[in-house]
């Protein structure tokens, strides 16, 4: 025991403790302590002292100072965080760690941006389970990122921790190899919690852990230590932002639970203009709690006005634009100029497709860069394929690149030029009358799109994005783009049925042709909207969109766009009950298509004859020219024209009661809209199919073509939903089945 040792050298010199302690400068109180046993050993430059009060130099220093070291427990984390909050999941599995059953050394490598908490975390766990290390807990900063010097070496990193461990000086080696195989010597039959906080990468923790099982091992680093996971079997914790729950809950504890209720809308704005950074509401927390009289409402206005300069501060361990420079300034140039032009992106994620044409590099070129700036924990990956980062990080970006203009035209046109190429796999036969915009700018990568499955995902995955795009080339004065991206948007919003954003998306359209001053492009919109406003339900509101589309066509000398305004015009008459002004509107819009050479156009008005033959009874007559138009659509490869024939066809069959040929002419129409994509359509000829099946005596038949129907119109809140439920419900079908 040290005790016995002070004891022992005293009474070797015939020194009373009062003696003792006017020689080495301790109070008499402390020397009793130690003898009785009462404390452990003093600090090691106290022992230093006391060695030099008994005289003792050499070989009976360093007996001295290991032997009293032997009784000093390390106990060296951080205060333990007062205002923790949340991460119970992420706790846990640090918690599960330790009855893993896992063999060798636990080692967790706690990573993230800067930021997110890291040290935090490590430092609220470590100081929740020291009870379970008897043999105490060491803590080194390797000083990985910070505000300036590089990072500790391992050799001192080792240095330090050899004197936690008791080690004299004398002792410690020179050399990084052998020195770490002491601390492995000395660590050998520990159980021990050694936290090594804030690494800069794998190399330079590799030296710092045990060799033999009985320690934990908890690194914290913004680096991803791809390295420890792979060689180490470190198990790899990736921290992200708080939720919205966990960001009102570090509010609440920092500033009050009351104050926090008394606002919840300007909590819940500070949170999200704080991307839910635990750094960035941290530092808000501390200003709000500095002026308790201030609303929190003005405290979000003045994050909105200046976010990273209202996240500022004298301290650059709590300035956001400083700490996440930490993590900049290490990248390499090709990386941080990536790193640099995603604050040009208009979303928060992004394709590689897209981040190669930000970049103008071949995404070959692009992945490495990747893998660093993901490495870095300035990336992340919340999708395959996909990539982003928190708005606090885009917005440091973007002040870092306003030298990059030319990328914000590169990735507009990445995003039109596909958006571009998938409308074509949707419908091929699709015109305006100009040529659509053909070429990009060099380094350009537009992705593929090989089929119309292709084509709807695209445009589902990127819906958000295109909407940011269109924002960006609208508030940088680019209109055209902004026409061209709503206009190859119009065929996928029809397709999905998505009524809301079919209607805004053509009504920006109208907007940005009248500011581009483009005549062509507004009589479109205007009929694209209209078109629209029609197929919802809304007549009169189309009308009046479908006559001002009209009167621009007809100062244009357009007939191709003079014949589809006639065509939908006749279609509002027959909803209407006007059949003979439908019958003269669809032949208005028959002689144009004629005269345009449009015998496609010409195969549509055909039809529209048909259906309007065959709602007032002339089923004959309208099979005739529906057959017709089921004729020519086909010979053009046009599918979509086919299957509203081939829809048109059945109807006349059905009604002369010819089940069977009408059930053949639906299952035709089906197929089309299927291999379209088009779930609206599909769902109506389904339910006629279901019809047809009915009458001709298929029950079963008729409810699987009914319970397909239902499950589309359902998914796409369409109308004639309740119609196919009443009819499996009069069946006594269950109306959710299939």
């Amino acid at each position: 025991m040290f005790g016995d040792l002070v004891r022992a050298h005293r009474r070797r010199l015939g020194m009373t403790q009062e003696d003792l302690a006017d020689r080495a400068g301790v109070s008499v109180r402390s020397i009793g302590k130690w003898e009785g046993g009462q404390v452990a050993a003093p600090r090691m430059v106290t022992l230093r002292v006391l060695a030099s009060a008994f005289g003792l130099t050499g070989a009976g220093l360093d007996e001295f100072l290991q032997s009293a070291s032997q009784d000093i427990t390390p106990a060296q984390l951080p205060l333990d965080p007062a205002g923790f909050t949340g991460r119970d999941r992420e706790l846990a599995r640090l918690d599960a760690l330790l009855s893993s059953g896992l063999s060798g050394v636990i080692i967790s490598a706690v990573s993230g941006t800067a930021g997110v908490g890291k040290t935090t975390l490590a430092v609220r766990w470590a100081h929740r389970v020291r009870h379970l290390f008897p043999d105490g807990q060491l803590y080194v900063n390797l000083r990985g990122f910070g505000p300036s010097g590089p990072p500790l070496a391992a050799g001192e990193a080792l240095r330090g921790m050899l004197d936690g461990l008791g080690v004299p000086p004398q002792r410690v080696p020179a050399e990084l190899g052998s020195r770490a195989a002491l601390y492995r010597s000395a660590l050998a039959g520990r159980r021990m919690l050694i936290l090594l906080d804030n690494a800069a990468d794998a190399a330079q923790v590799r030296p710092l852990l045990p060799g033999v099982p009985g320690c934990v091992v908890v690194v914290t680093s913004r680096d991803r230590l791809a390295g420890l996971t792979v060689t180490d079997s470190a198990q790899l914790l990736l921290l992200d932002v708080l939720t919205p729950d966990g960001a009102r809950s570090l509010l609440a504890r920092r500033i009050g639970a009351d104050r926090v209720r008394a606002e919840p809308r300007a909590v819940d704005e500070i949170a999200s203009v704080c991307a839910y950074l635990p750094l960035a509401l941290a530092i808000v927390a501390a200003r709000a709690a500095a002026h308790p009289g201030f609303a929190l409402a003005d405290i979000a206005a003045e994050l909105r006005a200046a976010r990273l300069d209202a996240l500022a501060g004298p301290d650059p361990a709590t300035d956001v634009r400083a700490v996440f420079s930490w993590s900049y300034r290490k990248l390499g140039p090709a990386a941080a100029r990536l790193f640099r032009l995603l604050g040009r992106h208009p979303a928060p994620v992004a394709g590689a497709d897209a981040l190669a044409s930000l970049a103008a590099l071949p995404v070959a070129s692009l992945r490495p860069l990747l893998a660093e700036l993901a490495g870095a924990n300035l990336l992340s990956e919340p999708q395959p394929g996909r990539f982003g980062c928190h708005d606090l990080l885009r917005e440091y970006a973007r002040s870092l690149a306003a030298s990059e203009q030319d990328a914000e035209v590169r990735v507009l046109d990445h995003y039109l030029h596909t958006a571009l190429a998938a409308d074509r796999q949707l419908k091929r036969h699709r015109g305006l009358g100009v040529p659509r915009p053909s070429t990009y700018a060099p380094g350009v990568t537009p992705t593929p799109i090989a089929d119309g499955a292709q084509a709807m995902a695209w445009f589902a995955a990127e819906h958000q994005t295109l909407r940011a795009a269109a924002d960006l080339a609208e508030e940088s004065g680019r209109h055209t783009y902004q026409w061209w991206l709503a206009w190859s948007l119009q065929t996928y919003h029809e397709r999905r049925w998505d009524k809301r954003n079919w209607i805004v998306w053509q009504m920006r359209a109208v907007a940005a042709a009248e500011r581009a001053g483009e005549p062509l492009f507004e009589a479109a919109s205007h009929y694209n909207v209209g078109y629209a406003q029609c197929e919802v339900g809304d007549q009169e509101a189309g009308r009046g969109h479908l006559i001002t589309a009209l009167a621009l066509y007809e100062k244009l000398g357009n007939l191709g766009g003079m014949a589809k305004v006639h065509l939908n015009l006749g279609i509002i008459a027959r909803r209407t009950g006007d059949h003979e002004g439908a019958i003269a509107e669809a032949s208005t819009a028959l002689d144009l298509y004629r005269r345009d050479n449009d015998p496609v156009g010409e195969a549509r008005a055909t039809n529209n004859i048909g259906w309007c033959h065959l709602t007032m009874g002339d089923y004959r007559r309208a099979l005739d020219y529906c057959r017709r138009a089921v004729a020519v659509h086909e010979a053009a490869g046009n599918r979509m024209g086919a299957g509203h024939s081939w829809d048109s066809v059945g109807m006349a069959h059905f009604r002369l009661e010819e089940h069977d040929e009408a059930a053949a002419c639906y299952r035709r129409s089906v197929e089309a809209f299927r291999a379209e994509r088009d779930r609206q359509y599909e769902a109506i000829a389904l339910a006629h199919l279901g019809d047809a099946e009915e009458a001709a005596g298929r029950q079963r038949a008729a409810g699987e073509a009914w319970r397909e129907s239902l499950a589309i119109l359902t998914e796409i809140d369409h109308p004639d939903a309740d119609e196919v439920r009443e009819k499996l419900a009069a069946r006594e079908v269950h109306p959710q089945a299939g």
